[in-house]
């Protein structure tokens, strides 16, 4: 059976390398006797990959010493709560809602304190990122939440948003390790994995050590930050495969340029799609030019039933999840760091017959 591209928004793809490595393993860890799906996440053997897994990550990110690194579980939006609960000192803290998630992230922190939206993007559709200036946060709010690139409209934030000395917390679930990024510059960083990481069940955080240790008192355990931290991710069982999983993503990653490689490889492969659809008499994509998404490319052609047939065919020429969003419709091509240069250079040919045949 032949691999299709895959162009899901997640779960998604992962690198080739890294499922061989898996599939050579899945049987027997090292000399383990045991698959790391049966092993004891206590095991001296466990142990060492979880240890081996941070080390990379943090490699590969630049996190400096004085930032926890946390493997949990409950996806991004359990975060939506988490976030909240252990950074509302003040119990107000201003969100920017450029997209789905970061409005239910809003939605989720009204419930614990006052969180405000001090910009949106909701008129244009959630297609471009708001503008964010210092004088528009809030001088006792807790931190500013961003959501920094939209999945579902193909966003992303240019720049680090200035928002002064304020504690800028933001969820990367689709955008983490595609780029370099400066961890300094964000208090809290969090993102489901199974964008461009590991398989799903997996969430990673990263957070400054001093933003621990004041959570609400009535939070649920397994919310807290510094439980976890102090635990060291294994207050209760982790999602043990998933962490082994994106330990050899990681790997892949450094053997493979590290996140300026990823940058320059995600830049080509995003520009060879952009740069079709800017010259495409059928196909057009929606996102604002200075605000487009390297990761998730949103278009459409203007006819819900011609998106339709485009996905079909595509799916039956083996480019699969180019379907959009349930809820904004037309195509998305999901090109995340597994995703090679031939999938979006093949995936453009396809597109240009089918703009032939489709006059």
């Amino acid at each position: 059976m032949a691999r299709v591209y895959n162009f899901s928004a997640g779960p998604s793809m992962l690198p080739l390398e890294v499922l061989q490595t898996a599939q050579k393993e899945l049987i027997e860890f090292g000399d383990s006797g045991m698959s790391v799906m049966e092993m004891s996440h206590r095991s001296p053997v466990y142990d060492a990959i979880i240890k081996e897994t941070e080390a990379n990550f943090r490699k590969l990110m630049d996190i400096p010493d004085n930032y926890k690194v946390l493997f949990l579980q409950g996806g991004a939006s359990t975060q939506f709560a988490a976030v909240p609960l252990n950074l509302m000192k003040t119990g107000k803290a201003d969100y920017v809602v450029s997209g789905q998630f970061s409005g239910k992230a809003f939605k989720e922190a009204k419930k614990y304190g006052d969180a405000k939206c001090i910009a949106t993007s909701e008129d244009k559709t959630f297609s471009y990122i708001p503008e964010i200036t210092p004088d528009m946060v809030r001088e006792d709010a807790d931190y500013v939440h961003v959501c920094y690139n939209n999945t579902i409209f193909g966003t992303k934030f240019p720049e680090v948003p200035n928002v002064g000395d304020k504690v800028l917390v933001a969820d990367m679930s689709s955008c983490i390790t595609s780029e370099p990024v400066d961890v300094t510059k964000f208090g809290v960083i969090y993102a489901g994995a199974q964008k461009n990481m590991a398989p799903a069940g997996l969430t990673v955080v990263i957070i400054r050590e001093d933003l621990m240790g004041n959570a609400r008192e009535d939070i649920p355990t397994m919310l807290d930050y510094k439980t976890m931290a102090d635990n060291d991710s294994m207050y209760n069982t982790p999602p043990c495969y998933a962490i082994y999983i994106a330990g050899l993503v990681y790997k892949w990653a450094l053997a493979n340029g590290g996140l300026e490689a990823m940058k320059e490889r995600n830049e080509k492969k995003a520009n060879i799609l952009y740069d079709f659809l800017d010259n495409s008499t059928l196909f057009k994509a929606t996102a604002d030019k200075k605000c487009r998404s390297m990761m998730n490319v949103c278009f459409v052609t203007g006819d819900a039933d011609l998106d339709k047939k485009f996905c079909k065919e595509a799916a039956e020429a083996g480019f699969v999840n180019l379907k959009g969003h349930r809820s904004v419709g037309g195509m998305r091509a999901s090109i995340y760091n597994a995703m090679p240069y031939e999938g979006v250079e093949k995936l453009v040919e396809f597109m240009a017959e089918f703009e032939k045949n489709n006059k």
